[in-house]
């Protein structure tokens, strides 16, 4: 059974930087694209960022410019690197790793909270 557990939220000012970490436990292979979702208070959950096991990267252009994902296929872990902060980017932050091959194998962060505000 794979695992996700998240690090790295808080609360920071408008315009800081936070860094998320998403690690996995158990067999993940290189075939899992990995990604960031956000859910706000009283809004749907929506994508944030994704990156293929070859890297490539899609963001929400509500964070384009300002969010950087990667990740380490070594590690089983992705990772959200966010500044220029805004309270808007306040939300509940989930990992989600989804293999391409087998969509049973779809795994869910149990969150995290990112909180901009002065």
């Amino acid at each position: 059974q794979v695992q996700l557990v998240e690090s790295g939220g808080g609360l920071v000012q408008p315009g800081g930087s936070l860094r998320l970490s998403c690690a996995a436990s158990g067999s993940i292979s290189s075939i899992y694209v990995m990604g960031w979702f956000r859910q706000a208070p009283g809004k749907q959950r929506e994508l944030v960022a994704i990156i293929t096991s070859g890297g490539t990267t899609n963001y929400a252009n509500s964070v384009k410019g300002r969010f950087t994902i990667s990740r380490d296929n070594a590690k089983n872990t992705v990772y959200l690197q966010m500044s220029g902060l805004k309270p808007e980017d306040t939300a509940v932050y989930y990992c989600n790793f989804r293999n391409i091959i087998d969509a049973t194998a779809n795994y869910w962060g149990q969150g995290i909270q990112v909180t901009v505000s002065l």
